[in-house]
């Protein structure tokens, strides 16, 4: 019998979300996913240590004030584990905006295009770059706009139906709805504390999302991250994209259940949702009427700027050392 992993790859590409070379290389995904909590992790790594360093040095010799210097290390960072990762993946990389531009689409058009542009002089074509940013309404503007110059984004905090939708409006090349993150909102706040693969409200949430998108004909890819457990994953198979921790990519390598396909294009074509629009006033009213999505979405990005800042705080120290 094929292992779990082996039978979602058969039917779901499957994404690391790690910024460890050594985990990416031993379970063989088509792209990986990073963010500042994962890239703060791996920096702290022996093993990655030179490629600090290397950065720290790239900041100095730019010059600048000691912040325009934190600045510059802090993306040139992102960049280097991107295309070391690169090396090790087919496909692409997700490559994370500064959470604290999420209510700036202007800082984060800037932010992508110079992350892009960094890339680019390491000869490494944008196609296999995806710039990720929170889907707050600024985030899918400043998405729209990268997009339409040919810079592929990776919208991720997504909770709510209302952020699929206008993601897929804007014509945004992926999104990454949080599975574990809705799963844990409706274990604090409700009386139900275990759920069934099926009944999962975040696998239920990425099912209705990709339903839709593939009755209604979006391209956008849909991407199921932040997994609890392995039964999030297999209750996803059939998903675009599922994008998975090397400890549950582990378990389902050791794992040898039959897996059964829960999403397909030709299901979706009668299961999908009616065709809404989503202008700013319905998105707006729409995602503060899902009071999970409301908070889930103002924690991450607190949560992704308080790692942001350790990160920072990190390199300041090496830079002034």
């Amino acid at each position: 019998m094929a292992s779990c992993l082996e039978q979602l790859k058969k039917h779901t590409t499957v994404v690391a979300d790690t910024g460890d070379f050594d985990a990416i290389g031993q379970y063989k995904p088509q792209d990986a996913t990073t963010n500042p909590s994962l890239i703060l992790a791996a920096m702290q790594m022996p093993q990655y240590a030179d490629i600090v360093q290397q950065c720290v040095a790239y900041g100095k010799s730019l010059g600048g004030s000691i912040d325009e210097q934190i600045v510059n290390v802090t993306d040139k960072l992102f960049v280097e584990f991107g295309s070391k990762i690169l090396k090790i993946v087919p496909g692409r990389v997700s490559t994370e905006v500064d959470a604290r531009l999420s209510f700036d689409v202007e800082g984060m058009v800037a932010k992508g295009r110079k992350l892009i542009g960094l890339y680019e002089k390491q000869s490494i074509s944008r196609d296999r770059v995806l710039i990720k940013l929170s889907t707050t309404w600024e985030g899918v503007q400043a998405a729209k706009v990268l997009e339409a110059e040919g810079i592929h984004c990776n919208m991720t905090l997504l909770f709510s139906f209302a952020q699929a939708v206008a993601c897929a409006e804007a014509g945004v090349t992926l999104i990454s709805p949080f599975v574990g993150r809705i799963f844990d909102w409706h274990v604090a706040h409700g009386d139900q504390k275990t759920f069934t693969e099926d009944d999962d409200p975040g696998v239920k949430s990425v099912r209705r999302i990709y339903n839709y998108y593939k009755r209604h004909g979006y391209k956008t890819i849909v991407m199921g991250a932040s997994f609890r457990n392995t039964s999030q994953i297999s209750g996803l198979l059939g998903c675009d994209f599922l994008t998975i921790s090397p400890k549950l990519l582990e378990q389902l390598q050791n794992d040898n259940r039959q897996l059964e396909v829960k999403l397909n294009p030709d299901s979706a074509k009668t299961a999908g949702d009616e065709f809404v629009s989503m202008p700013e006033k319905d998105y707006r009213y729409a995602h503060n009427e899902d009071p999970m999505a409301v908070e889930k979405l103002a924690e991450g990005i607190r949560k992704f700027a308080v790692d942001q800042v350790k990160l920072e705080t990190k390199i300041k120290t090496m830079l002034q050392a």
